[in-house]
Formats: structure tokens, C-alpha cells, sequence
């Protein structure tokens, strides 16, 4: 069964129940129905919840895939030492490629809230924040506090913070620094939050989908949630499949299912697939080796990318030179401007895939192209850089014979009229059922 909004399909995963969609639901799901379906249970012992947690092994969803248990175990020591901690739900979704964190916020706000509540309860925070950027978003959750009342939190105080859109703006200290009155950018690190945080305090940031699995792990237990996966990815993810001129899609998918069962799904035919552009921009490229690769953050790895925030790009007539050079541009735009290793790299970088994509570099650019992608990697505040030299690394590995064939100009694919993107694969709008 699936439900369309205006530019995006949420669809069931086949022999799979879903833990966060609900392909069929009408509309923004209400406290009434959240809770009547178990929701906002009560917590009566949050040691033991987070004791759930960490044997659960849920994997942060923002990207990174960091343990949540460690977060909030390290957040609820410093709090038993006598400092007050702060819990914040990020949802400023900066990736373009995913719709995931947007379609939760305004379509089962409750869920997400009654993860932060859980977090919260298990840190003993006394602030909690929900931090997004889409304004339809942030309504749907200000709708859903009021529903609720503030006693749900017990004496956390809660507040709803939209910022700008941007594709920094959701990395967890430009989080950080936004609801400290700053801008919006990425801070160097150490400090980490979990060190020193919203108002210097101990503080947790975690994806907001990540978050949304709390409730399940509350009612069902470890074991429940590691009943789909693979030991090492357990659960499902929430995966945006865009490209091969299909309509974008949101799917709940277990770990470890076969990409070419997602092919299978999404009704692309496997022998059209030249590869995929795997994590939103941020992992990289990979080629026809992920027709053979499982869904999981172990097997992508060894692939040499990952899955990230899990939006998948398949491409079937684009090609990947083209692919990189729009994505390398998107970087060159969006980066912060904070420093000179990514704001000059990433330029440098956009400059020689974009002749790439046109026919007109030369071998000594493909050389610069990946001595950069080695020296770059690691030295920006956060991790726009990295995902850039992502970008170019992937490319030269992944897809030699392409980029030979670029500095020949001779891509037929390229021929008749090249792939440009200023936001490529982007969805662009969530509409309300």
C-alpha cells in the first residue's frame, strides 16, 4: 500500500512492518492516536531503558551511525556529577537528497516527541530542544506540544527553534552554536556537545529519527528491535531512493536487505544501473559492484562508502562525472566559509570535475584532482570537506574508464546534453496528504 504527497511516495517495505511509517496514514497523526496506539507510555526506570538501548545497538541515523546508547550514557554521567544536561532533537535536514527527518516531523510529530522524552528522561535533562528548518515541520510539532502539555517532559522545558536551511546547518555544534544565539556553522571540535554544549551545559544531539525508534525499544525491548537487521546494523532504516526516472520514494527498509531486492521494489531494472550515489552527497559514488551489496553500514563500508543518512541515488543514464561535478558545486556553495582548506578546496575541486564533466581537462588536473581528494580529507571543521574529497575519491576509483573517456571528451552519455544539478536529486517539498 502506498500514499503519494506531491513529490514523494512513502511506500511498506515487502514482509516487513514498519516501526516509523505509516504508508497509510491520511494525515499528521494526533495525540489521540499516537497514544491509544501505546504511545507516551510511562517510564518508570530509565537506567533500565538505557540499559535497552545500548543492546539494542541503534546506530545514530543522521549520518555518522554513532552509538545512540554512548551518547546518552556519556550526557547522564555528567549529569549524576552535578551538571544540568540539555537534549536536542535535530531535524534541520540540510541534505537535499533526503526527505526522511521532514516527513517525520510533520507526519508523526508525537513519535518523535516521545523519543526526545525518553532521552531526556534518561539523561535527566532539564532542557530539550527540537531544532529544524522546514517550517511545516516546525508547526506540526508546536501543534503537537500543545496537544500534549508541557507534564509529559516532566522538568525539562522544551522549545521548538527553526533556523535557515543549509547544508552545515544541521551538523551537530552548528546546531549547538544556532541555539546559543549564534549563526548556524560549524564550530571546531573538541569541545564536543556532549562536553560543553547549549549554554556550556552536557549536551546530547541526536538525529530525529533516530530518536523515533526510542518508543519501540521501550515497549518492545532489545531483542524486539534487533529482530530485523544484521547483528552489526540492527533495525530498519528510513531510506530516500531518488533517480532512474522514478517517482522519489521514502521506504522503511531492514538492514541488510539486498540493493538489488530495492531495485526489485522500486522497479528499476538492474542492468540499467551504472551505480549509485550512496548517503546523500556526503559517501560517495559507488559503481556496479552494489548490484551484489546488502543494505547495511558494514557492507557499504568495505565498499568505500557508507549509508548515511539513507538516501540512495540510483543512476541509470547519468553520468558520474556529471553526477560529481554537481554535487562537488553544491559543496562549493554551501560550505560554510570558515575555512580556507574547504572553502578554497572545494572550489578548486568544483572547477576541475565541472571541466571534467565538459570535456576540457587535462591529465594534470585528474592528477591535482586526486592528490586533493587524499590531503583535503580531515581538515575542515566539520565534515563538508570530507564529504567532498568523498565525491572526487569515489569517482577516480570507482569509475576510471568514465573519467578516461571524459579526457577524451568522448562520453556518450555527456554527448548530448550533460547532467547538471544546482541541487541534484533532490526532493524538494513534503506536501500534506
Amino acid at each position: 500500500m502506498t500514499s503519494t504527497t506531491t513529490d514523494l511516495t512513502v511506500a511498506a517495505w515487502p514482509d516487513c512492518a514498519p516501526r516509523l511509517l505509516r504508508p497509510e496514514q491520511p494525515g499528521p497523526e494526533s495525540y489521540a492516536e499516537y497514544a491509544q496506539a501505546g504511545g507516551y507510555r510511562r517510564l518508570t526506570d530509565p537506567d533500565a531503558l538505557l540499559e535497552q538501548v545500548d543492546l539494542s545497538g541503534l546506530l545514530g541515523r543522521g549520518g555518522a551511525a554513532f552509538p545512540l546508547g554512548t551518547k546518552l550514557r556519556t550526557v547522564r554521567d555528567a549529569g549524576q556529577r552535578g551538571c544540568q544536561t540539555v537534549v536536542v532533537a535535530n531535524g534541520e535536514e540540510g541534505e537535499p537528497a533526503s526527505v526522511k527527518d521532514r516527513w517525520l516531523l510533520r507526519n508523526r510529530p508525537h513519535l518523535v516527541l516521545d523519543g526526545l522524552r525518553l532521552a531526556a528522561a534518561i539523561a535527566g535533562a532539564t532542557r530539550a530542544y527540537v531544532y529544524v528548518s522546514d517550517e511545516r515541520a516546525a508547526t506540526a510539532v508546536t501543534d503537537a506540544l500543545t496537544e500534549l502539555g508541557p507534564q509529559a517532559f516532566g522538568d525539562a522545558e522544551v522549545t521548538v527553534l527553526t533556523v535557515a536551511p543549509g547544508y552545515v546547518a544541521g551538523e551537530e555544534t552548528a546546531a549547538v552554536r544556532r541555539i546559543n544565539g549564534g549563526p548556524a556553522k560549524p564550530t571546531d571540535k573538541p569541545p564536543r556537545p556532549f562536553e560543553e554544549g547549549v549554554l556550556g551545559l552536557p549536551t546530547m544531539v541526536s538525529n530525529v529519527e533516530t530518536l523515533a525508534n526510542l518508543p519501540y525499544i521501550a515497549e518492545h525491548g532489545a531483542q524486539a528491535f534487533r529482530a530485523v537487521g544484521t547483528p552489526m546494523s540492527p533495525g530498519t532504516f528510513l531510506a530516500t531512493i531518488t533517480g532512474a526516472g522514478k517517482p522519489s520514494t521514502l521506504y522503511e527498509i531492514p538492514h541488510g536487505a539486498a540493493f538489488s531486492r530495492l531495485l526489485e521494489v522500486h522497479g528499476v531494472d538492474a542492468e540499467s544501473v551504472r551505480g549509485a550515489l550512496m548517503g546523500g552527497y556526503f559517501a560517495g559514488l559507488l559503481n556496479t559492484d552494489v548490484l551484489d551489496a546488502t543494505l547495511d553500514h558494514e557492507t557499504i563500508r568495505r565498499l568505500g562508502a557508507g549509508l548515511g543518512c539513507g538516501a540512495i541515488s540510483i543512476l541509470t543514464e547519468d553520468c558520474p562525472v556529471a553526477v560529481a561535478a554537481s554535487v562537488m558545486s553544491y559543496f562549493d556553495r554551501e560550505n560554510a566559509g570558515q575555512c580556507g582548506s574547504c572553502f578554497n578546496g572545494t572550489a578548486a575541486m568544483a572547477a576541475v570535475l565541472c571541466a571534467l564533466r565538459d570535456g576540457v581537462a587535462t591529465d594534470e588536473d585528474v592528477a591535482r584532482l586526486e592528490r586533493w581528494s587524499v590531503v583535503l580529507r580531515g581538515r575542515g571543521a566539520c565534515g563538508t570537506l570530507d564529504g567532498a574529497t568523498n565525491i572526487a575519491a569515489s569517482l577516480l576509483r570507482q569509475f576510471p574508464q568514465v573519467v578516461t573517456r571524459h579526457l577524451a571528451n568522448d562520453c556518450a552519455a555527456c554527448r548530448p546534453a550533460a547532467f547538471t544539478a544546482v541541487r541534484p536529486y533532490e526532493v524538494e517539498a513534503v506536501a500534506q496528504p
